[in-house]
């Protein structure tokens, strides 16, 4: 009877530990609270006048299925080395629509059109590209080529690759 009774307690004991081991992670997060976003643009800045990288900001919000997809597709095997190479990433948390309104209209990103919504700075802070027309906000359904492309074409490849500046 005594086995019996220790074997129950070592398997309550082992629910118990297992149970505390096992428990569900927190879903992941993507973008960070809202207050963040300055700190991290801050930050950002301070890291590409070091490195010569640009600063891509990507507004969107964590309840957003298509800025996780966005996520997926920088982080893939053929965007992450071309993202790190070339850029510092900011994920700026808009809310539901309601936060960071000032840095995206800072950055002429329109919110209207949808998430996700990028933004290109130089290394100095200084806006190169903007999305207006909502170009990522179907992010399910394009093709990781399609960030490929877009991280191909704003990357800083000489002092005259910016669109505005004339050689």
């Amino acid at each position: 009877m005594k086995t019996v009774k220790y074997l129950v307690l070592a398997g309550l004991l082992c629910l118990v530990a297992c149970k505390e081991k096992n428990t569900a992670p927190a879903a992941h997060t993507i973008y960070p609270q809202p207050e963040q976003a300055q700190a991290d643009l801050s930050a950002a800045l301070k890291i590409a006048a070091t490195t010569h990288k640009r600063v891509l900001l990507d507004f969107g919000g964590n309840w957003c299925p298509d800025c996780k997809m966005l996520d997926l597709y920088f982080h893939d095997e053929h965007n992450k080395p071309l993202l790190d190479a070339n850029y510092v990433l900011v994920h700026v948390n808009i809310g539901h629509m309601d936060a960071n309104l000032d840095l995206a209209d800072k950055y002429q990103v329109p919110l209207k059109k949808g998430v996700p919504a990028l933004a290109v700075l130089d290394e100095h802070g200084a806006l190169i590209y903007s999305q207006r027309g909502g170009e990522f906000e179907a992010m399910r359904s394009m093709q990781s080529s399609s960030v490929t492309e877009f991280l191909a074409q704003w990357r800083q490849t000489s002092p005259c690759s910016v669109v505005q500046v004339s050689c």
